[in-house]
């Protein structure tokens, strides 16, 4: 086996997790997020020189997976169905979530409007700055910002509201 072939199989097996848990936050359906992840990855193969070089590969493949996810609703020319964003009991049996990541923060995430939990899953699980995050998304750094701002006032006021049912019960 060539070393392209380990480079690329090393960072599939590192990168494959992250990517799929960043592009299911993104599109709320999990086979949805397989298939695109997949192709992703599968571009990734066929460019593996050129991707191989890339800054930062892992975003690239999550970039190329949301782009082949809005190049399919367009040709289909209608929303691709999103799972209830409030029931996520069950996301970490449908992907590898990271053990870091509270399921409680989790299913707050999966609630926000989609632009939102896009730039916080690139935030949280890719590790992008603001830079990086707009490349990404093909959105001017002050959007990013916008919607990291919006979204994680929104994840504060639900977290808030959850914290203060508990503390009643």
């Amino acid at each position: 086996m060539g070393t392209q072939r380990l480079d690329f199989a090393e960072f599939y097996s590192r990168f494959k997790d992250e990517c799929l848990v960043t592009v299911l936050v993104s599109v709320g359906d999990h086979d949805t997020a397989q298939e695109l992840v997949a192709e992703a990855f599968a571009r990734a193969w066929a460019s593996w020189p050129k991707v191989g070089g890339h800054p930062a590969p892992e975003a690239w493949v999550v970039r190329t997976a949301l782009n082949a996810g809005i190049s399919r609703w367009r040709r289909r020319r209608r929303e691709v169905p999103v799972a209830d964003a409030g029931s996520v009991a069950g996301l970490a049996a449908l992907a590898p979530v990271p053990s870091n990541i509270d399921p409680v923060l989790l299913a707050a995430i999966m609630r926000l409007p989609a632009r939102q939990r896009q730039v916080i899953a690139l935030r949280l699980f890719v590790d992008l700055d603001t830079a990086g995050t707009a490349e990404v998304l093909g959105i001017a750094p002050g959007t990013v910002q916008a919607h990291l701002g919006r979204g994680i006032a929104s994840l504060r006021k639900d977290l808030n509201r959850r914290l203060e049912k508990e503390s009643l019960s």
